[in-house]
């Protein structure tokens, strides 16, 4: 059991400066996909994915809590998180914006609850929208993985402020 404090101790920085420490941390690159009730793709670009759970499976990612497309991801089922891979770095840049059809000439499939899966990911995982939590100016939300599929390549990590690539460490 943990205590959980009201707010924690003053700090000695600005989010500037937090945001640039943040961004010394290597992250992983995802486009989160799902599909409205009139049929309607939608798709973001997140880089706060982390696995929670092996049983149950459980991964989590995060969405600001003034985006667009929040109303949609909380209200939905499901959502399918796809990893992305090192060439994949428009797609990232393109689901990033703000285009009126992110997925114009993207190739995807659906899955099976008919979320989009895109093609030449390293990995994805279609998820039952579990739980959200509200923290600070995000929402986390926690998905229970039903089928999940990697496809092991290159990873475009982002690092920085800019994607990078990954190389083996020296022995």
């Amino acid at each position: 059991m943990h205590t959980r404090s009201a707010r924690a101790l003053s700090r000695e920085f600005d989010t500037p400066h937090f945001r640039h420490a943040l961004s010394q941390f290597a992250t992983g690159v995802t486009i989160i996909t799902t599909r409205l009730a009139d049929g309607t793709l939608l798709g973001l670009t997140a880089s706060s994915f982390n696995s929670v759970s092996l049983e149950p499976p459980l991964v989590l990612w995060s969405l600001g809590n003034r985006a667009s497309s929040m109303e949609a991801f909380a209200g939905n089922s499901h959502y399918v998180i796809n990893v992305l891979a090192l060439d994949q770095a428009p797609l990232a840049e393109r689901f990033s914006r703000p285009i009126k059809n992110r997925f114009e000439g993207v190739e995807y499939e659906l899955s099976r609850t008919g979320h989009p899966i895109l093609k030449g990911v390293s990995a994805w995982f279609e998820c039952h929208n579990r739980s959200r939590y509200p923290e600070g100016d995000h929402v986390i939300f926690v998905g229970e993985v039903e089928r999940c599929a990697a496809y092991p390549q290159p990873a475009l990590v982002f690092h920085n402020g800019k994607f990078v690539t990954t190389q083996p460490a020296e022995d």
